[in-house]
């Protein structure tokens, strides 16, 4: 009887601060949008031909969601895993209040979903998801939306 009331106890014990823990974890998630201006990508490996196995190196500007202020730069590597279509990349983007660190697809048309694999200072511990999207055709500027949980 003894053993089954403190069951009991560490059972709603338990479930009190799962309930509490999961609002105050929802109400933590932030969206951050940027954009990079991709200037300075580069295949650095072989020839200049489209290849798996290419090498896809960058080191380009950050800029705010309006595409106006400079707030940051980014800088990372991709390998190409099917030709005339994605890429297997890892990045990290360095902002005023830290760093986010990514690593995913990268597609040659279209939008991507990345994973949020670390951050430094205000991003310390990230964790999340990365929406790439397009801003043009040319592949010369990305929305890069930072869903930190």
């Amino acid at each position: 009887m003894q053993i089954r009331k403190h069951r009991l106890a560490l059972f709603t014990v338990t479930a009190i601060l799962a309930a509490t823990a999961l609002p105050a974890a929802a109400m933590a998630a932030t969206t951050i949008h940027v954009v990079e201006r991709a200037t300075t990508d580069a295949v650095t490996n072989g020839s200049k031909q489209d290849k798996v196995g290419n090498v896809l190196t960058w080191h380009n500007k950050i800029y705010d969601a309006a595409n106006k202020q400079r707030i940051g730069r980014d800088a990372g590597y991709c390998i190409r895993i099917v030709v005339g279509k994605s890429w297997e990349c890892s990045w990290t983007t360095y902002l005023e209040g830290g760093s986010i660190s990514v690593q995913g697809p990268f597609s040659d048309k279209g939008s991507t979903e990345l994973a949020i694999t670390g951050g430094t200072g205000a991003y310390a511990g990230a964790t999340g998801t990365m929406t790439l999207n397009y801003r043009n055709k040319k592949g010369t500027a990305f929305d890069f939306i930072f869903h930190l949980l």
